[in-house]
Order: C-alpha cells, then structure tokens, then sequence
C-alpha cells in the first residue's frame, strides 16, 4: 500500500510537523532545508512555573520559541524591585537578537513548552533568510503596538476595565490551537492575584473586588479560584473598555 505523502509537510522535521511557530511564528519564514538544519541545533524542553528562563544582564547565548504556556516578563531596580511588563504565549520568540546581554528577566509563569536552539544559528538564518528576519521585526512591532496599547489600559481605564482587559488577553492568547474567531474560552489564570495586582497596577483587594463583580454580573465563571470560563468573549470586551 502506498501511504500519501501531506505535501505541506514533505521534508519537515518530525521535530516540526506539528509545532505552532512552523505554522504562525518566526519559523514559519524558513524552508524545510533550513528547518531540518534548525532542528539538528534545537531541542523542546518542559519548564515547571517559577523557574526563570532568562536572567536580567545575563549572556545571550541562545533562543527559543514558547510552544505552549505563558511567559512573565519582568524590569528590576536596583533596590530589588520588580515590575511584571509583559506576558508571552505560544508561538512568540523568546529572546532579542543581536544583544549580547539579556535587559529583562523571562520567568514561566505556568509550566511552559519550549523549543530552544543557539544564538548563532538563528543569527546566521537571519543572514540568509530576509523573511525571517522579516518575521522577526514584524513581532517586534506587534510587541512595540501591543505595549502602546497595555500604556492607554494602565494610564486612563478604570479598575474594572483593566481587569476585564486582562482576562480578554488571557482568554485570546493562552491557547494557540484555538480557533480565533471563537466566541467563548475558558482557561486557568496564568498569573495570582497578587501578579495580576502587579501587571495591571491595582491592589490584591481591588483585583478580587473586580473579578467577583464581573462572576456576580455573569460575564465570567470562576471555579476553584483559578478556572474561568467565559461564555461570550463579545460582552467581556465591552466591558474592558475597547
């Protein structure tokens, strides 16, 4: 018997087939002969929550794509200070090339899939691949527009629309494999209360106020204190303020 060959995937690494960023990230810019060379230098790993992935002025000496679970980004001050800055999710390209050192600490929020490869390698890909480096400055951007749009929620929305907004990025993000036109979600909170205080500017209190008000109206259900389920994405954002 003859099997048929997927012609969208002839010559892809197994390492590849399935993996979201071939499919929506940076990866997605190389051809199966830069991919197979990528996947001899790469390797997936898992990473349990707490455990930080890239340390502040530390040495960049490699790259990696989140396949799944979220990423928290994080500035220090000198006094030991810290201020959460941003999230990543799967298919984003942890890391910032052409830096010699690390300006943020990348921590796995929840337990994270990652597939790493070295610095040099994705550097010389870039050399040879205008559409990867295409990619990359296009997430670049993306990450440049999306940090605007986090500055309008913490400068002028209100406690309500902050937390609302923040359940809305959650909820469209957390899940590559989701369809994005779907009208509803459900998912554990990444973050505690106390990350979501830090992220969005609020107390713990006002965090919980919040959430309880937006479980008491019916527009999301909390279960054991993390699960959350939303039925309909489209009121949630009405209520974050866009």
């Amino acid at each position: 018997m003859t099997v048929r060959e997927d012609v969208h995937s002839a010559g892809i690494p197994v390492l590849c087939q399935s993996c979201e960023a071939r499919h929506r990230g940076v990866c997605g810019a190389l051809d199966p002969d830069q991919l197979v060379a990528l996947a001899k230098t790469s390797s997936k790993h898992r990473v349990e929550p707490g455990i930080e992935l890239i340390g502040d002025a530390e040495t960049v000496d490699s790259y990696s794509n989140v396949l799944s679970g979220v990423v928290k980004l994080t500035k220090s001050l000198s006094d030991g200070r810290q201020q959460i800055v941003g999230l990543q999710f799967a298919p984003d390209f942890l890391g910032r090339p052409f830096k010699v050192e690390s300006a943020i600490n990348a921590e796995a929020a929840t337990a994270v899939s990652l597939c790493s490869f070295p610095k040099a390698a994705i550097e010389r890909m870039m050399k040879e691949s205008p559409e990867l480096e295409h990619r990359l400055l296009k997430q670049t951007l993306n990450e440049l527009d999306e940090a605007r749009d986090w500055m309008l929620t913490l400068g002028r929305k209100t406690a309500s629309e902050k937390v609302a907004s923040f359940l809305l990025m959650i909820a469209r993000n957390i899940d590559p494999t989701v369809n994005p036109t779907a009208r509803s979600a459900t998912f554990d909170l990444p973050l505690t209360r106390a990350d979501i205080a830090d992220f969005l500017g609020l107390t713990i209190e006002t965090v919980s106020r919040q959430l309880t008000r937006l479980k008491t109206d019916g527009v999301i259900r909390i279960e054991n204190n993390r699960h959350v389920t939303i039925d309909s994405l489209s009121r949630l954002e009405r209520r974050s303020g866009a």
